[in-house]
């Protein structure tokens, strides 16, 4: 069994933190090599082997590896044991079960992982531009706040490898959705031919708002670096997924 290359963050002592590589998996063309997205079209086979990989490499059974399928909402979903069905519509889940691997999907979209040492909780975020406009992170840090009472100024975080601003160019629509939101965007965005949003830096300003101190910005833009990092934009949406995921120690 090939085993997964994972980039590791170091939260804490007690949490597995994580994003996946595309190396160290069985699955093949823009689906190469790690993949354990199932809505992306890749082989179900392919898929089953390296979510038993990764499984093992935790050194947890497959269904407590944990991953909704989102949809680029602001819904946050609390896991308290292995779901018996497919989540759906959610773009962030939370926990504060140890040995439950919580985790978001990206390939350009940016993943955010939060941790509260005090009271042992985690929550993984997807947010590419719709949900770092509708402010998700927003939505996350509440609903832990609410579910496990922690502390904003207490919390670490990751911003993980995403989409740059260099790389990430938009229309006026897409720009005007920000501005209309109420992002600074003298600070955020950047005129090329096009206008070029940073959406690593949005997030992390969302966070340092909500009070949040400890951040790790990824500096890993996945549209540069496509040949360890999915990349859709790159590869197109029939590609893999970034896998970040996030699990409690006992």
């Amino acid at each position: 069994m090939r085993i997964p290359q994972l980039l590791y963050y170091p939260l804490a002592e007690e949490v597995i933190a994580f994003s996946s590589t595309r190396h160290g998996g069985v699955s093949e063309g823009n689906y190469g090599e790690f993949n354990i997205n199932a809505y992306c079209g890749d082989n179900p086979q392919h898929i089953a082997e390296n979510r038993r990989a990764l499984s093992a490499l935790l050194g947890i059974s497959e269904e407590r590896i944990i991953m909704p399928h989102q949809v680029h909402g602001t819904e946050v979903r609390r896991i308290d044991a292995p779901p018996s069905e497919i989540i759906e519509g959610v773009d962030a889940v939370m926990t504060d079960v140890p040995g439950l691997c919580i985790g978001v999907s990206t390939a350009d979209c940016i993943p955010i992982l939060l941790y509260d040492a005090r009271h042992h909780a985690a929550c993984a975020v997807h947010a590419g531009w719709r949900g770092t406009v509708k402010r998700i992170l927003h939505r996350a840090v509440a609903a832990m706040t609410d579910a496990y009472g922690c502390i904003p100024s207490e919390m670490k975080a990751v911003i993980g490898p995403g989409i740059s601003l260099e790389s990430f160019e938009v229309g006026d629509e897409v720009y005007e959705q920000f501005a209309d939101a109420g992002f600074e965007m003298g600070v955020l965005a950047r005129k090329y031919s096009k206008w070029h949003i940073d959406l690593h830096l949005c997030n992390r300003l969302q966070l340092e708002t909500l009070g949040v101190k400890d951040i790790m910005t990824s500096t890993i833009c996945t549209y540069k670096d496509f040949s360890h990092y999915f990349s859709a934009r790159r590869l197109g949406v029939q590609s893999g997924r970034v896998f970040s995921g996030i699990m409690l120690g006992h």
